[in-house]
């Protein structure tokens, strides 16, 4: 049996566990190869819908489609071995009703073989959350900065400055905690908000955009990696700048195949030697 397969995976309660304890490491991952680089250092893989963005060029995440986020989680759960992963559900494919919330997360679970699904919105998705764990799915919520909503929401901004919108968002993560989430993601508020929202639920609150003293911290792997640097969110902290080494990479080889420096003769196979006559 190989290493890989006596592994133990990271579930949803070991997740849920990690409340008040030590912090929740999660980045995204969209491949198999990223998921096996990020793999070891990480307690969760998220296939965010951030994709649509980060590997489309989509302007939002509108346009992302489950057929994608099915294909891409089933990659990274083949690239990984330890972290949970978990698969955002997209735009379109869960607000309808819980039951159309239980289909398609049904699918995206049995075709990637992932842990859990994240699906965004605050009470009035806490049915939809509850019909899900009941029938086995593990939910991870999302209030805050909720990507799916920024054309309601009007823009990306941080959320909370005011207190009847503090609220709301305070009582939106009461409302998928009691329903059931094994922890929710709380995104682009201002820090005491987010401080608010740790207290008043018992779940781990993993931040992106919010505070230090979250319970875990999220990050998209090509922000953090200064591979995606259309736009750089506040929140980001660059802990490389891959962008102008693959750039410069690229400007090198096309400058040796242009002069014929590459293929060299190591990288070329040569004819085989005829074998000696034997007299």
């Amino acid at each position: 049996m190989s290493a890989t397969a006596l592994t133990k995976r990271i579930t949803a309660p070991d997740i849920a566990g990690r409340k008040g304890s030590v912090p929740v490491v999660c980045l995204t991952a969209y491949t198999a190869p990223m998921a096996k680089l990020l793999d070891p250092h990480v307690d969760l893989l998220l296939v965010g819908d951030s994709l649509g963005m980060v590997l489309y060029g989509f302007d939002s995440t509108l346009p992302v489609t489950l057929d994608m986020m099915i294909a891409h989680g089933a990659a990274v759960v083949r690239g990984s071995s330890r972290a949970i992963v978990v698969v955002d559900m997209p735009f379109g494919s869960y607000q309808e009703s819980p039951q159309q919330a239980f289909r398609n997360a049904a699918r995206v679970m049995a075709e990637t073989g992932c842990g859990a699904v994240k699906l965004e919105g605050g009470a009035e998705m806490a049915e939809t959350v509850d019909y899900l764990v009941r029938r086995g799915v593990p939910v991870m919520g999302h209030v805050g900065l909720t990507p799916q909503s920024v054309n309601t929401l009007g823009g990306f901004r941080a959320r909370g400055r005011g207190d009847a919108e503090g609220d709301a968002i305070v009582d939106d993560a009461r409302a998928i905690a009691d329903a059931g989430a094994f922890s929710i993601v709380v995104e682009g508020v201002v820090e005491p908000l987010a401080d608010r929202v740790i207290a008043a639920v018992r779940v781990p609150v993993i931040g992106i955009g919010a505070s230090a003293r979250c319970d875990g911290q999220v990050l998209v792997s090509d922000d953090l990696l200064g591979l995606f640097s259309d736009f750089k969110p506040r929140f980001v902290k660059r802990y490389a700048e891959l962008g102008p080494q693959v750039a410069a990479a690229a400007s090198a080889y096309a400058g040796d195949v242009r002069d014929r420096r590459f293929p060299g003769p190591e990288h070329v196979f040569a004819a085989k030697k005829p074998a000696p006559v034997q007299e």
